[in-house]
């Protein structure tokens, strides 16, 4: 049998205990900066989107996030947690409390901002309608409110996460399919593809549905040359590309604008 010299497990009890006391400490400031975070919720509508700026400006708030220095990732998992817990309560007010809590304590994941915002933009709007009756009771007007309210609330926590962390290309796609989905403004669910495609590691899917929408939005010229463009720069080895459906496009979009066969693309493949 192993013996450990002495002061090896000393050293090992010793560094077991520090990591204990350290778990501990963190834990106690959580349960702290839970009893400040429950006290920032707001359950009324009108005062939700003001929920962010008091977070950030509550002293008791700030104390604790800089308390918690490098243990922020740590802290921001947990919060996350929380929140998850809210979630499947269907806690409205605490869930979107706890989101702003999360991205304050660690902005840098933009998976804490990306799925707040699913979760405000799809979730959140169900509860509400729900709690309001249910999708029978509701009226159509009523339940369209609830959506572009919450929608609008998804928007500005993705235009937040871009002012406090370098913006993604999967940010502005989650921006856009709320922009098309939820509040059916084509234009603008245009506009992010694009700077979705302009990102780092851009999708190609995003570079195509930004030409299907300038073709929804009659744009068929613009949409024409857009594909002409972006044709050469899909390898065509790879399926995420799609290079085929993108000539066919281009084929569809000739013959509405009778391009005459001279002028017309040539793929060079």
């Amino acid at each position: 049998m192993r013996r450990w010299p002495l002061g090896s497990r000393f050293g090992c009890f010793a560094i077991v205990k520090s990591r204990w006391r350290l778990f501990a400490t963190v834990v106690a400031g959580l349960a702290l900066g839970g009893a400040i975070l429950t006290g920032l919720a707001v359950p009324q509508q009108t005062n939700r989107e003001e929920s962010g700026a008091r977070l950030r400006e509550s002293p008791g708030a700030g104390a604790l996030f800089g308390w918690l220095g490098g243990f922020r990732a740590l802290a921001a998992d947990l919060l996350w947690l929380r929140m998850y817990a809210g979630w499947e309560r269907r806690d409205l007010p605490g869930t979107q409390t706890l989101i702003r809590a999360v991205v304050a304590v660690d902005p840098r994941p933009a998976y804490f901002w990306i799925n707040g915002a699913r979760i405000l933009a799809y979730d959140q709007p169900v509860w509400r309608i729900e709690a309001e009756g249910g999708f029978e009771a509701v009226p159509t007007e009523r339940r369209r409110v609830i959506e572009v309210e919450q929608a609008r609330l998804a928007l500005g926590l993705l235009e937040e996460a871009r002012g406090l962390r370098a913006s993604t290309a999967a940010m502005w796609t989650e921006q856009a399919n709320i922009e098309l989905n939820k509040l059916g403004d084509i234009a603008a669910a245009a506009a992010s593809f694009r700077r979705a495609w302009e990102q780092p590691a851009g999708p190609y899917y995003a570079a195509r549905i930004y030409g299907e929408l300038l073709r929804r939005l009659d744009r068929h010229r613009e949409a024409y040359e857009w594909l002409c463009s972006l044709y050469p720069k899909l390898p065509p080895e790879d399926e995420a590309a799609d290079a085929p459906l993108v000539l066919a496009r281009i084929r569809e979009l000739e013959r509405m604008l009778a391009v005459p066969p001279a002028a017309a693309f040539r793929s060079g493949r």
